[in-house]
């Protein structure tokens, strides 16, 4: 009879939410703001309202710009408004910004 004691139990974490929005501003050091738009039922009315809500999100190397469509995951809190992550930029805005 031989019984394995040291039998260390894995965890599994739990899936992170992962979101798809438009970057409205590429401004500020490392931190994106993503736009994140949905569509939702009217409570009393029924009809489809389009909500948008923002996200501030970290992005290490600055690679999205304004106008690209990004996916962010959510993190830990990084600062007092940052809680996503940059995961990948989607598709890059093809329009030329005029400085």
């Amino acid at each position: 009879m031989s019984t394995d004691t040291h039998i260390t139990p894995t965890y599994e974490r739990g899936e992170r939410t992962i979101l798809t929005g438009k970057v409205t501003s590429a401004k500020m050091e490392k931190t994106i703001v993503v736009e994140v738009q949905r569509l939702v039922q009217h409570p009393k009315y029924r009809r489809v309202v389009r909500i948008s809500k923002k996200f501030y999100a970290h992005d290490e190397t600055r690679q999205a710009k304004t106008g690209d469509t990004v996916r962010i995951v959510s993190s830990r809190p990084l600062s007092k408004l940052k809680r996503w992550r940059l995961k990948e930029v989607l598709t890059r805005n093809t329009s030329v910004e005029l400085k």
